[in-house]
This record gives structure tokens, sequence and C-alpha cells, in this order.
């Protein structure tokens, strides 16, 4: 298959572009700088310049292309209404090329909770709305599906939430955890994630929902335990009138407690995630260095 990916060169589209080269597919992505461009170039894929923006270009390359994954995402949270609104005109961009040929577009959306069945939350959030007019797309011939990603996305080299925790321990001398800390967050190794992305393009079934989840819920407790022991400073409870000044915007999140599921998507698609879980990845990989 020729495949057109956009985010390419993010932590989880760089890995997907490695699995569907070493799959057998030929990659096309798209990338809005030079060093994106590059590392594309090395891995072996096609580039194409560009930014979601580029609605013409996006129509013009999914049109070209036996399937598409989106996963590109501006993930600065104070641009978020702008950039979900960009994602649903990309979005209702790459399925209006895509519409009536049977071809596959995978999309990356957030905030498993549950079971693959369970349905969307009830929200106007352009990005809701994006995953809905990706599910809404298989009625027009498209085999779209989506992939709802656990919030904890990891390697050994980085997990972004897990980061900005451990400097917020070193900043304020405790690794913190809100209540009793029993609260659950879903995780998936990025690779793991990658090969679903691939499973997904390759072999979904239309209005598929996916769940990128390895493990359904590690504890906050448990990761502000393995904080702690690297960054060496106390582990410790935080009451929810300190929530806010301890931990900043994080603190809005840290005391949901969302496990959630894989098993369908297992049986769907034969996915078997096998790369180490988030703790192992904590305990040997660089997350608490400053």
């Amino acid at each position: 298959m020729r495949v057109f990916v956009t985010g390419a060169s993010g932590f989880i589209g760089s890995a997907l572009v490695s699995d569907l080269i070493a799959a057998g597919h030929q990659v096309v992505g798209l990338a809005r700088s030079d060093a994106s461009a590059a590392a594309l170039t090395g891995a072996g894929a096609e580039v194409r310049r560009g930014t979601l923006e580029d609605l013409d270009s996006l129509r013009a390359d999914a049109a070209e292309a036996d399937g598409v994954v989106h996963l590109a995402f501006n993930h600065d949270f104070s641009q978020h209404e702008a950039a979900a609104r960009a994602e649903l005109r990309a979005i209702e961009t790459l399925g209006d090329a895509l519409e009536g040929s049977d071809r596959p577009l995978v999309i990356a959306d957030g905030g498993p909770v549950g079971s693959e069945q369970d349905a969307l939350p009830a929200s106007p959030s352009p990005r809701i709305a994006g995953a809905r007019a990706a599910l809404a797309l298989a009625e027009r011939g498209v085999r779209s599906s989506i992939v709802r990603l656990a919030p904890t996305v990891h390697d050994r080299s980085t997990c972004v939430m897990v980061a900005q925790l451990a400097g917020i321990a070193r900043e304020k001398g405790v690794s913190g955890y809100l209540g009793d800390g029993s609260n659950r967050w879903p995780s998936v190794h990025r690779l793991d994630a990658a090969r679903l992305f691939r499973l997904a393009v390759e072999k979904a079934p239309a209005g598929s929902v996916l769940h990128g989840v390895g493990e359904e819920g590690v504890t906050i407790r448990a990761v502000a335990e393995v904080i702690g022991r690297h960054v060496n400073v106390p582990v410790t409870a935080v009451t929810a009138e300190d929530a806010g000044a301890h931990f900043g915007f994080l603190a809005g999140i840290l005391g949901l407690d969302r496990p959630a599921s894989n098993t369908l998507t297992r049986e769907l698609l034969g996915w078997q995630p096998t790369h180490p879980g988030l703790l192992d990845d904590l305990d040997h990989g660089h997350y608490s260095e400053s």
C-alpha cells in the first residue's frame, strides 16, 4: 500500500513510518520543516512539504494514496481550540478525497475510557467532532477508524506527562499524587501504538473504534513513587485544595480514574502489545533527569 501519513515525524508517527516500511508499504509523510523532511527521507519515506492548513495539498495527497493515517495535531494547550478546528477541517478534507473508494482513513483520538463499545463523549469540542466525522465516513464508502490513544504514550526516552511531573517534583521537593493515588491511567508503548495504527490501516473494518491501550490502568501513586525514587524526594499526597498550586494545569486531570480495556481491539486486529510497560520504562529511562 501507498500510505499517506500526517504527523509522520512525530513521537508515534516516526515509529509508524518505520513499521509501515518494514511491513512492505510505501510511505508518504507530511513535513512542516526541513528537519522533519530530513528525518522522513532518512527513514526511507517520500516527503510532502506542508501543514494541515494546506487543504488542497492534503486532498491531492490523500487522493493518490491507498490509505491515510492522520496523526498530526498541535499540542500547544494555549491554541487547543484552533488546533482542533484545523484538525476537523483536515479530516473532512481527507474524507472527501477518499469518499466512495473503500480506502482506509485512520485517525488518532484521545481519552479512552471503558471499552471500545462506549460512546464518544457528548461534547461540542471540535476534536470530538473530528472523531465523529471520521466514523461517519464509513457511510460514505471510506474504511474509516479511530484509535483512542492512552494519555501516557511512552518509551524509555520520553513521556511528556511524566516528565512534567518529574519537573514539578524537583521544583516542589516532593513527588505528589492526589487523594490516595489509586486512580488509574491507561498507557501504551509508542512502538505498540505504531503497530496498532499499521494494523488499522491494513484491515480495520469501516467504523471501527480501537483502543491504543497497552496497560489498562497504572495508578498515579505508582508513577509518583518511581519519580520520587529517581528524583530522590519524598512521595506524598496533595490535597484537592492545594492541587492547583502544586500541579498547575495538570491538577484537573491527575485525579481522574480512567481505566480502559483493549480486549475488543486485540480480538479484532490480532494486536498484542509486547513492549515494556510504563513503570518499567520509568525505572530504566531518563524521565527524571533535569
